[in-house]
C-alpha cells in the first residue's frame, strides 16, 4: 500500500459516521508542516497569516507552538473580531476603507495597542481620521514597499500590483509624513515578495519555464535584499523605534529569514499545502487540508460522478485554481466539465472501483479559500476525528 493510499484508508475510516462533503485537517500533518517553517525561518519568528486558515482554533494552535509569534490578517473587521476574540498582535496585511471599523479602532485602547495597519499613501491617512467619530486612541501603522522586480528600465516588471512605495527615499518621506501627524506611529515595514514565495518553479513537465523561473527568483532575491535593506536604514533614520520588519511567504522563508534587515517571517498556506504549493524545490510540506465529495453517479466504465466539487481559487483564471481529484490517485476532470457547481464527473481506472456514497478526497488550489465553503473543519489524527471546529464561515463571518 502507499502511503497516499495509507491515508486515503485513514480518512475514510475517520469519516466514515459523516456525510459528504465534508473537510478535515489532518493534525499530524499539520504540525508537522508547521515544524518545518520555524527550522526554515532560522531563529526568526513566524506570523502567521490567517486567511491562509481562516479557523481560529488552528490559529490558536499554531500560535502555541514555539516559533510562531503574532497574525497577520486580510481585513480590518476581522482584525478586531480577532482581537476581541483573544489575540493580542495583529498585523494588517491589506490598506483598509472601513470607517466603521476605524471608529471602532480609534475608540478602544485595548484594540488600537493590538492592531496595526497597512499604509502606503497619505491618503489613507486622511481616511483614518476622518473616520475617528471622536476617537483618539492613537493608530499603529505599517509601510508595505513594493517588493516587484523591474528589468529593461522598468519595461518589464515581475510580481504584484501592491504599494507604490518602491525607493528608500519614498518610504523615508512616507515616514516622515506619519512622523508630522498627530494620532499615529509607525512601528513596522511590511514587504511581501510574492513573485518568489508564492510562484513554484519546478512544474512538472515544463524544465525550461521552470529554469527560467529559477533564474528570475535567483535575481529577484539578489535586487530585493540590497533595497530592502536600503529602505530598512532610511525608514530607521526617521522612526528609530521600528519595531519589526516583515518579509517573506511559505515559498522564501529560509531565503528571507537569511536577510539581516527582516526581523520576522510571514506564512500561512504552508500549513495546509494546498495544490499550488507542489512545485517547489525549497521545500516540501505534507497535505494537511483535504475535503472529500461523495460519489453519487455511475455513468459508465472507467467514470464517476460526485456531487459539487467546483471551488475554484482566487487568482488568473486558468486550469491551477481548480482543486484536484487526490485519493483514489488516478482521478482526473473530464476536459470538458472540469469542477462543477452541483457534479463533477471523474475520469480513470480508479473509478471503476468506487461504490455510490463512497467518498473522493480533494486538494484546493489555495489554502484558507477552502473554509469559504465549509461550516466546520473536522481534525484527524490517526483514523480518528478527535474534534470538530469552526470556520471563520461557521462563525458567521465572511470577511471577503
Amino acid at each position: 500500500m502507499t502511503a497516499r493510499a495509507a491515508d486515503r484508508a485513514r480518512y475514510d475510516r475517520a469519516t466514515a459516521h459523516l456525510d459528504a462533503p465534508v473537510a478535515i485537517v489532518d493534525l499530524d500533518a499539520f504540525d508537522a508542516n508547521a515544524d518545518d517553517l520555524v527550522r526554515r525561518a532560522a531563529g526568526k519568528p513566524v506570523r502567521v497569516a490567517s486567511k491562509s486558515v481562516r479557523c481560529r482554533a488552528l490559529l490558536e494552535r499554531v500560535l502555541a507552538r514555539e516559533g510562531f509569534a503574532g497574525l497577520m490578517s486580510y481585513t480590518l473587521a476581522e482584525s478586531l473580531w480577532l482581537v476581541r476574540s483573544g489575540f493580542d498582535d495583529v498585523l494588517l496585511a491589506y490598506p483598509s476603507a472601513d470607517r466603521a471599523a476605524y471608529a471602532e479602532l480609534t475608540g478602544d485602547p485595548k484594540l488600537a495597542a493590538a492592531v496595526t495597519v497597512m499604509v502606503d499613501d497619505p491618503a489613507q491617512l486622511r481616511l483614518i481620521d476622518d473616520a475617528r467619530d471622536g476617537g483618539r486612541e492613537e493608530v499603529r501603522v505599517c509601510l508595505e514597499l513594493d517588493t516587484a522586480l523591474r528589468m529593461f528600465g522598468g519595461r518589464v516588471r515581475v510580481g504584484a500590483l501592491r504599494s507604490p512605495l518602491r525607493s528608500a527615499a519614498q518610504l523615508a518621506e512616507m515616514a516622515r509624513v506619519i512622523a508630522r501627524r498627530p494620532g499615529f506611529r509607525l512601528v513596522g515595514i511590511m514587504a511581501y515578495e510574492g513573485h518568489i514565495a508564492g510562484v513554484g518553479d519546478a512544474l512538472r513537465g515544463r524544465p525550461l519555464r521552470s529554469r527560467a523561473i529559477r533564474l528570475m527568483q535567483a535575481t529577484a532575491r539578489k535586487e530585493l535584499r540590497q533595497r530592502r535593506a536600503e529602505v530598512v536604514r532610511a525608514v530607521r533614520a526617521v522612526a528609530p523605534d521600528l519595531e519589526f520588519v516583515n518579509g517573506g511567504g511559505t515559498g522564501s522563508v529560509q531565503h528571507t529569514a537569511a536577510e539581516d534587515s527582516v526581523t520576522e517571517i510571514a506564512a500561512g498556506s504552508g500549513l495546509y499545502v494546498p495544490r499550488l504549493f507542489d512545485n517547489y524545490t525549497s521545500f516540501s510540506g505534507r497535505p494537511a487540508a483535504l475535503f472529500a465529495q461523495p460519489v453519487v453517479r455511475r455513468p459508465g466504465v472507467g467514470v464517476v460522478t460526485v456531487l459539487g466539487g467546483g471551488y475554484p481559487a482566487s487568482g488568473a483564471p486558468g486550469p491551477d485554481r481548480l482543486p484536484v481529484p487526490y485519493l483514489p490517485e488516478g482521478l482526473r476532470f473530464d476536459a470538458q466539465e472540469g469542477a462543477g457547481e452541483v457534479q463533477t464527473p471523474l475520469l480513470g481506472s480508479p473509478a471503476d472501483d468506487l461504490l455510490i456514497g463512497d467518498k473522493v478526497w480533494f486538494r484546493h488550489a489555495k489554502a484558507g479559500e477552502l473554509c469559504e465553503r465549509f461550516d466546520v473543519l473536522h481534525l484527524v489524527e490517526g483514523d480518528a476525528v478527535t474534534a470538530s471546529v469552526p470556520t471563520y464561515r461557521g462563525e458567521g463571518h465572511t470577511f471577503l
